[in-house]
């Protein structure tokens, strides 16, 4: 989606509103229809005629209490729009679709495969991978989203266990699964059939990998999960279809953020030569990458079902409904960021959900936040700045705020 450093003037009336529509978000801003609902009707039921409709959130604050009290707002029916008044097949087996206390039995043991001090330890291994990763911007015009595609998978598949040979291909699957209607990722002739091919594929791929560590553990994801002692009541051993869905989950959630936002980081950087020259202090790469989620918002929404009757801003909500918190809003709202339409790498505090909140924080936090670090070091060391040399191409999807395409040149320092 495109990010404008502008404040929208302009307020949509609430009737030409369709939040739904995932080729709206290739085409347009969305911010301006965020802005309209944030101060005309901040807690606001979307109709979709024919189809479940749903509450959509948009104040910093009251997307905050949507994700972060779970006990009124529940994850097990689905995360994302496409949920929505059908439900997820996974429902209760993955840790994005669990709710405590239950959720805490993956979420414990995966934080400490994940967390600060095993990806401090594998930083030098990162940086290596990463300084091969952007080698090519060396030669000339580059296709930087396209080149970032790969950015998750070298710290995701090093953690996971997940060999290099498949990198490229569960990049690609994943892709297809966030967003199945972009052309960019079709795998066949309809959406629908896209999604089966790109699940099969990474469902394939995980179930080797598990049958391999059941015979072989390693100090890794895969074999984390394996080691759980079960999700429910019955304490059997976790079962391999258990396993692949968490695998799915979690190979998802490292695409859905650290790709996008390190493109829509550079080509904000593009635009502000300044931002660009502080980057050769360490401390304003840290301030950049936080305030390049907070730009970005990867993910636009994060998706609950109310478990009993409540109220979000003086509106009553019933049981059973579904709330849309918007955190691409919440993190434009200018009663939590001053001047939130500015690109401030400066921004202190910087309260942005970006990474969500609550129970759900994203477990991949600490992996993203270090590959973004060591990705504009690394930039910033070898370019004097990057200029854009070709149109930019949106994801088309309603979920995850993307880029397909964005060619670049680096200009070397040297």
């Amino acid at each position: 989606m495109e990010l404008s450093a502008a404040t929208p003037r302009a307020l949509v009336e609430l009737g030409d509103i369709d939040l739904y529509d995932p080729a709206a978000y290739q085409t347009a801003d969305q911010h301006a229809t965020w802005r309209s609902l944030r101060q005309n009707a901040p807690v606001w039921f979307h109709d979709r005629p024919g189809a479940t409709g749903f509450w959509c959130v948009t104040r910093h604050a009251d997307c905050e209490t949507v994700i972060k009290d779970h006990q009124t707002f529940s994850s097990q029916e689905g995360t994302i729009l496409a949920s929505v008044g059908v439900g997820d097949a996974a429902g209760g087996q993955t840790i994005t679709l669990m709710d405590p206390p239950r959720h805490g039995t993956v979420r414990g043991p995966t934080m400490r495969a994940l967390g600060h001090a095993v990806v401090r330890d594998r930083a030098p291994r990162i940086r290596e991978r990463v300084r091969d990763l952007v080698a090519p911007c060396h030669d000339g015009e580059q296709d930087f989203a396209r080149l970032m595609r790969r950015l998750p998978m070298i710290i995701a598949g090093e953690l996971m266990g997940v060999p290099e040979r498949y990198w490229d291909d569960i990049a690609i699957w994943a892709a297809a699964c966030i967003a199945p209607d972009d052309p960019e990722y079709a795998l066949a002739s309809t959406p629908a059939r896209t999604l089966r091919i790109a699940h099969h594929e990474l469902f394939a791929c995980f179930r080797e990998l598990i049958q391999d560590r059941r015979r072989s553990p390693r100090q890794d994801l895969i074999s984390v999960l394996i080691s759980l002692d079960a999700l429910d009541d019955r304490e059997a051993p976790v079962q391999d279809w258990r396993i692949l869905l968490n695998c799915y989950s979690f190979i998802l959630g490292a695409n859905t953020t650290t790709p996008h936002v390190a493109s829509h980081t550079l080509l904000a950087l593009v635009d502000r030569p300044d931002v660009w020259a502080q980057l050769t202090d360490p401390a304003a790469v840290a301030g950049l990458v936080e305030e390049g989620v907070r730009w970005t918002s990867p993910t636009h929404h994060l998706v609950r079902r109310v478990t009993a009757d409540t109220s979000i801003g003086g509106v009553s909500i019933p049981e059973g409904d579904w709330v849309v918190a918007w955190v691409a809003s919440a993190n434009r709202d200018s009663a939590v960021f001053t001047d939130p339409f500015t690109f401030d790498i400066q921004r202190a505090p910087n309260r942005h959900l970006g990474f969500g909140g609550g129970p759900h924080y994203c477990v991949g936090a600490p992996s993203s936040r270090l590959a973004l670090s060591i990705l504009f070091e690394e930039l910033a060391a070898a370019y004097t700045r990057f200029d854009r040399t070709g149109p930019l191409v949106h994801l088309q999807s309603n979920w995850i705020n993307g880029l397909v395409s964005m060619p670049v040149q680096g200009i070397p320092r040297h």
